[in-house]
């Protein structure tokens, strides 16, 4: 009888599984194929595959642990996690330390990429008459004091994430990792695709680099200092019910100190109590547009705010340059799969509420398989219902 008993509890486990987040990583798994594969350095076999390591990486974030010590826990003692989530044999903590450090951030790149293009194709654009808008940014990430790489300032260690974000669709596009007292304005030329906008605060400006983004076909939408100094070249009008109270064609920069070769456009505008001055080469946007563009930089800062607060991403689970922009990418990579799902599901931007309900529908699932069954055909009937809609 115990025998019996301990069959059907086998059997029931083996079961153990969860449709929406099979769903969910579905973008991911479609593209795996595709990917250059993952191998082993030396004789000793992998410990963990590409896969392996994406998907733990990934419920590292979705779930918000704290720790890798927190995630391989849980990969160890959770019966979904174990079954789902986990290498087959497990891992240990060195051997993850190891594959996160050494391994795999090639494959993570070409993911990234990959998935960015896809979320491009699903999401539609929120402001298409405005052009492609990306807003640059840097973003300083903790370091601990024995990543001398991470230079900042003598007491403190600090890693800088510099990100593309696609304003149009809410998703980033690029990332580049640097120690924190790096610059960012030669991101700039790497992030941007000829065609596009990039949309940036102060720490951007320089009149050479002002010259350099049109050169290269790349438009660009860049607050300036107020006292910055202008030779108006001519007036545009602007509108006695604006917001705007200034639109010239300029040459910026004083004449044998630093002053850019190339015309530009400077918009000034008022708003929430704060004069803002702007220069742009697009010419064929309204003032009015100007002003809405680069307030819609600050789509950013919120994705920078939320990406750390909800998916955890800079509780470090690396301490290398390699292993932490593993550990970026695959928390951009869990945001794009974010992206991808909402979109698809519920046909919304992502959201906390929706992240939250994600989260509980793979814990109810994976407690009760009978019921992930019932949940998976309930939810295609309704997914059939909404295409006929």
């Amino acid at each position: 009888m115990s025998r019996r008993i301990y069959r059907l509890r086998s059997k029931f486990k083996k079961k153990l599984s969860s449709k929406s987040f099979i769903d969910f990583f579905s973008s991911a798994k479609t593209i795996l194929p595709f990917i250059s594969p993952l191998e082993a350095k030396g004789d000793r076999p992998l410990q963990m595959t590409f896969e392996d390591m994406l998907k733990s990486l990934v419920y590292f974030h979705l779930e918000e642990h704290q720790s890798a010590s927190h995630l391989l826990q849980v990969l160890e003692e959770d019966d979904f996690a174990r079954k789902n989530i986990a290498p087959e044999k497990g891992i240990k903590k060195s051997s993850f330390s190891e594959a996160v450090n050494s391994r795999g951030l090639d494959q993570f790149l070409q993911l990234f990429q990959l998935l960015q293009a896809k979320a491009t194709k699903i999401i539609p654009k929120e402001y298409d008459h405005l052009g492609e808008l990306v807003a640059i940014d840097g973003s300083l990430i903790d370091a601990c004091l024995s990543m001398d790489w991470a230079d900042y300032c003598g007491s403190s260690k600090k890693a800088k994430a510099h990100i593309g974000f696609d304003l149009n669709r809410s998703i980033p596009r690029k990332i580049h990792l640097t120690d924190g007292k790096e610059g960012e304005r030669p991101f700039v030329s790497q992030i941007l695709e000829p065609g596009q906008t990039g949309v940036m605060d102060r720490g951007y400006i320089c009149y050479k680099s002002f010259d350099l983004w049109q050169e290269e076909g790349k438009h660009f939408v860049c607050r300036i200092k107020e006292n910055a100094a202008k030779k108006e070249i001519r007036a545009n009008s602007v509108k006695t019910d604006s917001i705007v109270f200034y639109d010239s064609v300029v040459l910026l920069g004083t004449e044998g100190v630093n002053r850019a070769n190339k015309e530009l456009r400077v918009v000034g505008y008022h708003a929430d109590g704060t004069d803002f001055w702007i220069a742009t080469d697009r010419h064929d946007l309204s003032a009015e547009d100007v002003a809405v563009v680069y307030k819609l930089r600050w789509k950013i800062e919120t994705f920078f705010g939320w990406w750390k607060r909800h998916l955890k991403v800079y509780h470090l689970i690396a301490r290398s340059p390699y292993g932490l922009m593993v550990q970026i990418l695959s928390g951009l990579i869990t945001y794009l799969l974010l992206s991808i799902h909402c979109q698809e599901e519920h046909g919304e931007k992502v959201s906390i509420k929706r992240v939250r309900e994600l989260r509980t529908k793979i814990k109810n699932e994976a407690a009760s398989p009978g019921e992930a069954r019932t949940c998976s055909k309930r939810h295609k009937k309704q997914r059939k219902r909404k295409a006929k809609s």
